[in-house]
């Protein structure tokens, strides 16, 4: 298994999201752009993956062929970014995240089963490849944050272009791998497998809790600061949870081999309801807020994990891509679409404590889903 070389590529693509997640925000509001038009316009980042993670997949399983649409996606993203150069307004903003976003969001669900290939008979195994993409983000949320005290947040987008062309070299860096075929045991039909009811209910559970986290991603920073944080701080906290998350991944395989896919997936959706309620009523006491960062290693990190453990047994041969691409695009397309939009609209009306209370109720409600639909024999996954 080429481990090195998948790492590389989930260690440039996640520092790009350390860039991009908690300062993008703070740039275009200090751009001049309001809340509802801050929301409308991380939306969009969230939006596109909603369809360009499907029209790639669709592609990929009809052709066998992952890495050469990995490698194009990185290339067009990067030219999409650098349009920010050219353009100019709430329109020419929306614009170049359009493009950017949706080549930068087609890559993500072809690389994830180009590793689960890769990793063959030792699926939990995932968590250690993955790991490296939260080792980036913490690398870069720090960094950034830190340039940020002595900069102008102008830098912010320089920033992510540097990242996404890092993303372009490791692509090239990875080999494709074709996913085992199974003769005798034929795989049933995308729809066949998407109609059945466990597997609505996981894609539901999926879609609010990134509705939850959407919300979060949007408006943590400008939360933080609005309460008197430094840059620094803001960075730091991002971090915090990011080195919880990397501490997770490194015993997922132990926790997914023990109690089983379902069970972790129950437990993130639980415990995200609990941070978001810390987030929302407590902005005011550091020691809250670190002790909600460091939930972010289960209400992302161990429910990422386990999720993409299942959407890995569920769906099977040329349905992989078409499967991966389709859980990218009801949780952190629709979802976080939804969730920025959500956002946006009850940010300046209702407040944050109300905000991120929306954010707990989406999160309890995915868990009430999965409790009651997902069925207990996705445990043994």
């Amino acid at each position: 298994m080429p481990y090195w070389r998948l790492s590389s590529y989930y260690l440039f693509y996640f520092a790009s999201l350390g860039a991009l997640v908690p300062y993008w925000g703070l740039y275009l509001q200090d751009a001049g752009f309001d809340a509802l038009a801050i929301g409308l316009l991380m939306a969009i980042l969230a939006g596109t993956k909603i369809v360009a993670p499907m029209v790639w997949g669709a592609i990929v399983d009809h052709s066998g062929q992952r890495m050469p649409v990995v490698r194009l996606g990185a290339v067009l993203a990067v030219l999409g970014l650098a349009t920010l150069y050219l353009t100019d307004g709430f329109w020419g903003m929306a614009l170049t995240l359009l493009l950017f976003s949706f080549f930068w969001n087609a890559s993500l669900p072809q690389m994830e089963a180009v590793t689960f290939n890769h990793l063959r008979d030792r699926p939990t195994r995932y968590a250690l490849v993955r790991v490296w993409g939260s080792v980036g983000f913490i690398l870069v949320v720090v960094a950034l944050g830190l340039a940020l005290e002595q900069g102008s947040l102008a830098q912010v987008p320089l920033w992510v272009l540097v990242l996404a062309l890092g993303i372009s070299v490791t692509a090239w860096l990875v080999p494709d791998s074709a996913p085992p075929e199974h003769p005798t045991a034929p795989a049933a039909s995308l729809r066949t497998v998407i109609r059945q009811p466990r597997v609505l209910a996981f894609f539901a559970a999926c879609f609010l809790s990134q509705l939850s986290h959407g919300l979060y991603y949007t408006f943590y920073s400008i939360h933080l600061e609005a309460a008197g944080y430094s840059s620094t701080a803001v960075g730091w906290l991002w971090a915090v949870g990011v080195i919880a998350e990397v501490l997770i991944f490194l015993v997922m395989h132990r926790l997914l081999e023990r109690f089983g896919a379902r069970r972790v997936l129950l437990w993130s959706l639980a415990v995200a309801g609990v941070r978001w309620a810390l987030i929302g009523g407590c902005v005011e006491q550091l020691s809250v807020l670190i002790v909600a960062q460091c939930l972010h290693a289960i209400s992302f990190g161990a429910f990422h994990a386990s999720a993409i453990h299942l959407v890995h047994h569920i769906f099977s041969g040329r349905t992989q891509g078409r499967g991966q691409a389709l859980y990218n695009s009801l949780s952190f397309g629709a979802g976080g679409a939804a969730g920025s939009l959500l956002g946006g609209l009850l940010w300046s009306a209702v407040g944050p404590l109300v905000t991120f209370g929306v954010a707990a109720i989406a999160a309890v409600g995915g868990w009430l889903v999965a409790w009651r639909w997902m069925d207990r024999t996705l445990d043994r996954h």
